[in-house]
């Protein structure tokens, strides 16, 4: 049987939650995990219920992170803290289950000074496998300079990061997602497309602005088959004819510096296109947990019957992720 490592499996921290219900509705996220309805139950739950939907998926490993927007949409000073409270949960239910969990770090982007550090000691101290940033931190891009320092500790950790969707700005979602009610407003303005059209913006600010020529072994992760842009990459290379001087093809960053995950989205259409762009080899697995259900042996079933070689879906379940990221360390004792 392949062996399946899921990438984007979301939980949340009590210390989260009272920290975004400090903040206006639209800064704490459509999915935050508020109340006790079932969604809101499993994100917090790391314990029985959590493994039998992983056995019910077909599931082996869960690499847990916070639930959008995460810590970068709070105060600097909240940031740094709610951000290192959760990594020591985090740290915590890993050790509690090493076969079964690993963990994506939260980075305090808020405070851009901090954010470096509290990578690295999630990394060296903690033994997570990478971080996973939503996007933008509040108004202010991927691509900022502030954050080069954090793109550089990434670098050199040798570390994924991966860049999860967050809501479009107010700007943004009032021009383009409104006027159908609300309740269609906010599927169009999140999960319907506008997360993705958000996400993938920012990953190509990041290759336009240069980023990853200044930091060209900084590794990325998307998800939802590429966030929409993947699909349209010969489309957005012509820009590199007129105005863009970039040290590289806009398509060597795609299948040198990003790899892409599903997000749950089964679709043989989607892999067969991420796997001609970027090659299998650049794929990796996740079921967006707890958000898509992908149970009744889904998950597992479309990567095995997938028209794959079998060294390619080994390569996508499980492969391709031990080889970025290496083998899985040991927590330091609380």
């Amino acid at each position: 049987m392949v062996q399946i490592v899921a990438l984007e499996e979301h939980f949340i921290v009590p210390e989260l939650l009272s920290a975004w219900s400090g903040l206006p509705e639209s800064d704490r996220g459509p999915l935050a995990g508020f109340g006790d309805d079932p969604v809101a139950q499993r994100l917090r739950d790391v314990g029985d219920r959590r493994l039998a939907a992983m056995a019910d998926q077909g599931v082996d490993v869960q690499v847990l992170s916070l639930n959008t927007p995460g810590v970068q949409n709070l105060h600097p000073a909240d940031a740094v803290v709610v951000a290192r409270e959760a990594n020591d949960a985090l740290a915590g239910i890993v050790r509690s289950n090493p076969e079964r969990f690993q963990a994506f770090a939260a980075v305090p982007t808020p405070d851009p000074a901090a954010a470096p550090g509290e990578l690295e000691r999630a990394i060296t101290r903690l033994g997570f496998r990478g971080a996973l940033l939503n996007g933008r931190t509040g108004t202010t891009n991927m691509d900022a300079p502030q954050y080069d320092d954090l793109y550089a500790m990434a670098e050199r950790l040798r570390v994924p990061l991966y860049l999860h969707p967050q809501t479009p700005v107010a700007p943004v979602r009032d021009a383009y997602y409104t006027g159908y009610g609300d309740r269609f407003d906010f599927v169009f303005a999140n999960a319907g497309i506008g997360w993705h059209y958000e996400t993938g913006i920012q990953l190509l600010r990041l290759i336009f602005s240069g980023v990853l020529d200044r930091f060209p072994g900084l590794r990325l992760i998307i998800g939802h088959w590429g966030e929409v842009v993947l699909f349209f990459l010969e489309r957005t290379a012509m820009m590199q004819q007129s105005a863009l001087h970039l040290d590289r093809p806009l398509a060597d960053y795609f299948r040198q510096n990003v790899w892409v995950t599903g997000s749950g989205i089964l679709s043989e259409r989607y892999l067969r296109w991420t796997a001609e762009v970027v090659g299998p080899g650049h794929i990796l697995y996740a079921t967006d947990y707890p958000f898509v259900d992908t149970g009744a042996g889904r998950a597992r079933s479309f990567l095995e019957n997938a028209p794959l070689s079998v060294p390619d879906k080994v390569a996508i379940g499980s492969g391709s992720w031990e080889q970025l990221t290496g083998p899985a360390a040991p927590a330091a004792p609380a």
